[in-house]
């Protein structure tokens, strides 16, 4: 043994101890941290299906690959990571023992080739990755880059050492082949032998070249040791976790649904809870469970939730990554002071730490994790507050974090939560949520209007439209759910009215509850006011359970054309014993045509209305993963003559918000520019390729009365009049009135609106005289962003109202934002 090789061997070994005592110790100190967190047993069982989620996400990295590129060379990644280890080991050995060899399977040539595919998948995977990154580097891009904000050095220093190791593995084989000391067959190892071609026969040279793949694993080890928030590398081991307690046990997204507001581990009774005692939301960083303090842990800095937020690509101050980053290091900053039992009531005063000896236990804390303890969660950054007001009220809540978060983050559900304790507890809401607020309490819709008014949408249909007094007649098979917007929205109105034509013109039996509906909740709960949406949604439950009583599992059903509707009644009403088959109209509709008992028929040359886009509503498409039916329906109506539905750039998965989720609908939006804006600037753009020519024309289907409203306000201001917003439902009713016999020509005279009804029946449910009246002499405050609504008009500068520097690093800019791409 050479002086090389023993010294080399000391340190090593040496630097091996070090490494695997301080990340034992790091991870011991991780764990009480997560720990610190709110119980939450939800995330515990089964273990079957959890324990295949993870390894079909992980091993088969389901979710990395919804960017192909990106995720195939990360799987490359990934797998040299832990497929190498083996080598490693071996490396350790070849320091003291240029020619050691594993036992058994050193030189077996099926082994020897799995090591050198994963060597060169490791060095090909991370040079792929260094590239990516560096051209979306943000000294380019700015805030486009999704790496805006992220910790660059340390990822250059991750990146660096995998590429050293996979190098390392190569360079070792090839050196000992060179030596003669590694007799396996070329087609085993055929870039191991080339380097031999070059590297000179030597022990020492093996022993230097294993000791440097050693060192650099240990000393990667060292430093995230030391570097507990290092998310761009914890995520390789905190991943898989993660993934495992995902919220959903069948594998679902942290989509749909909003979790229940939580207390000790069990969903807070309103009527019991106690603020002194319970948990109201989110108001210390201490409140969010254990898993989202292992989701803050987990998160890789990769940027793909802030490459799709709506709010970040105008210019607004959320980033999902930012605010999940700056929630992780004030945990792991404040952890010192929690872990030495530290606790502050409401009023910021001491109730942990008190009694004897409780100044000297204080000033054995480490004075940043003091200074941590008394910052607000939520705040101004004058006031020291870890997330500006601004950005946790800009959230859509449309779940595109979500979606393409890799490593399953629940950006959702804590920003929800956060928005509980501020509205329940602190009060502390934009002020035009007042409003939303006393309408939902007072009239139980947001527009403020008298529950009487909910049949004017049914005037001058020509057929009667049931209405529920208590049961559902026995062959009733939906129970058409109208919602607030279909009731009082004037642009929604033409959507329910196609709707149960259609469903009227298909023989499908259908009622409606008229003034016994009220709002599902929906905005309550998404603006954080639990109390509000408990109080409608237990009234929701009471009134149809009465409806359905009676009725077996599978026959409780109803149809809705409003997304967050659907998503309220179907995924979050059973959290009150709710239990509905809940379905959007476009799936309903789709279901009819495709059993010929509604017959779309194409536009006839000469009358074709021009190209079609479709956006893709937040809630039905990645809240409920509804894709394909509204997209089959629009296809099936030959709107646009022999031309197919052409997609924006956004669209699927990927969609861009409208901007009304989140009870944004009712908020002004005061910093950068609107969403409607932006979506229906790619609107227009997407038909004015379609349609070959210089200015947009078209149609823009929707399936969502607030993209309705949205869509339309932004294409108003943007696009123009030879833009047309239409739900799918009018476009298929269109198609389906080319169908009838053609009418005589006084009753085609006076035919004039596209609802005009199709018999001369007048309708049954049309609301008194004096109903009408009251309500044409209202003046209603119509919510931001609504159809003539305040928000019409030119964009508000980005700088009005936004705050000089956010607290997570995210503060608006003024340039003007191009949308991201794959990598």
């Amino acid at each position: 043994m050479t002086w090389v090789q023993y010294t080399l061997g000391i340190v090593t070994v040496l630097s091996a101890v070090v490494a695997v005592a301080l990340v034992a110790m790091t991870v011991t100190r991780m764990v009480k941290i997560i720990r610190l967190g709110e119980s939450d047993p939800t995330r515990t069982g089964p273990f079957g299906p959890r324990f295949a989620t993870m390894l079909k996400e992980t091993l088969g990295h389901t979710r990395m690959l919804k960017w192909t590129k990106v995720g195939v060379v990360h799987w490359l990644v990934m797998v040299g990571f832990g497929g190498l280890f083996l080598a490693l080991i071996e490396a350790v050995v070849e320091v003291w023992n240029p020619t050691f060899h594993l036992p058994f399977i050193g030189e077996w040539s099926v082994y020897s080739l799995f090591v050198e595919i994963l060597g060169i998948g490791t060095v090909v995977g991370i040079g792929a990755l260094i590239v990516i990154r560096q051209l979306n580097n943000p000294r380019f891009q700015g805030r486009m880059s999704r790496f805006y904000g992220s910790n660059m050095g340390r990822a250059y220093f991750v990146e660096g050492i995998v590429f050293l190791e996979g190098l390392g593995i190569l360079v070792v084989r090839g050196a000992k082949i060179s030596l003669g000391a590694f007799d396996v067959p070329v087609w085993s190892a055929p870039v191991s032998y080339a380097l031999s071609a070059i590297l000179p026969a030597s022990l020492t040279l093996v022993t230097v070249f294993a000791a440097v793949k050693v060192l650099s694993a240990t000393i990667w080890l060292i430093v995230i040791a030391a570097k507990p928030t290092m998310g761009v590398a914890w995520h390789r081991f905190t991943a898989f976790p993660n993934i495992y307690f995902k919220r959903n046990d069948d594998g679902y997204k942290a989509l749909g649904a909003t979790r229940p507001m939580m207390s000790q581990g069990k969903p807070l009774d309103l009527e019991e809870a106690d603020p002194d005692t319970d948990t109201f939301g989110v108001g210390k960083v201490e409140d969010f469970t254990w898993k989202g303090l292992l989701d803050f842990t987990t998160c890789t800095e990769c940027g793909r939730c802030q490459s799709q937020c709506p709010a970040w690509n105008t210019e607004k101050p959320l980033s999902p990554k930012l605010l999940v980053n700056a929630l992780r290091d004030h945990a792991y900053e404040k952890a010192p002071y929690l872990l030495a039992g530290g606790s502050r009531d409401m009023a910021v005063d001491e109730v942990g730490i008190t009694g004897e000896g409780a100044e000297e236990r204080l000033k054995a804390i480490p004075v940043d994790a003091l200074e941590a303890a008394g910052r607000p969660l939520v705040g101004p950054e004058d006031m020291g507050g870890v997330i500006d007001p601004d950005i946790l009220w800009s959230c859509t809540t449309c779940g595109a974090c979500v979606e393409q978060c890799p490593v399953d983050i629940e950006h959702v559900d804590h920003i929800i939560d956060m928005r509980r304790y501020q509205v329940l507890i602190e009060t502390e809401f934009p002020t035009e949520l007042n409003s939303l607020f006393k309408n939902l309490e007072n009239k139980g819709n947001p527009w403020g209007q008298n529950a009487k008014d909910r049949l004017e949408w049914t005037k001058g249909l020509g057929f009667e439209v049931p209405v529920v007094e208590s049961e559902l007649d026995a062959d009733t098979e939906y129970l058409f759910w109208i919602g607030c917007a279909g009731a009082f929205d004037d642009g929604q109105k033409k959507t329910v009215r196609a709707t149960a034509e259609l469903l009227h013109r298909a023989g499908v039996n259908f009622a409606v509850l008229g003034s016994g509906e009220t709002c599902t909740g929906d905005p309550a709960r998404r603006s954080g006011n639990e109390f509000v949406f408990q109080m409608l949604a237990q009234q929701n439950v009471e009134t149809l359970n009465t409806v359905f009583e009676g009725r077996e599992t599978g026959t409780r059903k109803i149809v809705t054309t409003c997304p967050h509707c659907l998503n309220t009644l179907g995924r979050e009403y059973p959290q009150l014993d709710g239990h509905y088959e809940v379905v959007h109209h476009t799936q309903l509709l789709n279901k009819l045509v495709r059993e010929k008992k509604l017959v779309p028929v194409s536009a006839p040359a000469g009358e074709e209305t021009g190209p079609v886009t479709y956006h893709d509503p937040c809630y039905l498409g990645r809240h409920n993963e509804v894709y394909e039916e509204p997209r089959a329906l629009i296809n099936a109506t030959g709107a646009s003559g022999t031309t197919t539905l052409t997609e924006m750039p956004r669209h699927g998965d990927r969609s861009m918000c409208c901007g009304a989720g989140g009870a944004r609908m009712w908020m002004e939006e005061r910093i950068g520019k609107r969403i409607n804006f932006s979506r229906a600037e790619e609107a227009a753009e997407t038909l004015t390729k379609a349609g070959g020519g210089s200015e947009p024309s078209g149609t823009l289907a929707v399936g969502c009365p607030f993209c309705r409203t949205m869509m339309t306000d932004g294409v108003n201001q943007t696009a123009g009049e030879a833009v047309q917003v239409q739900d799918v439902s009018q476009m298929l009713l269109t198609a389906v009135r080319r169908g009838d016999p053609a009418p005589e020509p006084a009753a085609a005279a006076e035919t004039t609106a596209e609802d005009a009804p199709t018999t001369g029946t007048p309708a049954v449910a049309t609301p008194e005289a004096e109903v009408a009246a009251e309500a044409a002499e209202q003046d209603p405050a119509t919510p931001a962003g609504s159809d003539g609504a305040a928000s019409t008009g030119t964009p508000a500068s980005s700088g009005n109202g936004a705050p000089s520097g956010s607290s997570n690093g995210s503060s608006p800019e003024e340039a003007t934002p191009e949308r991201s791409n794959e990598n």
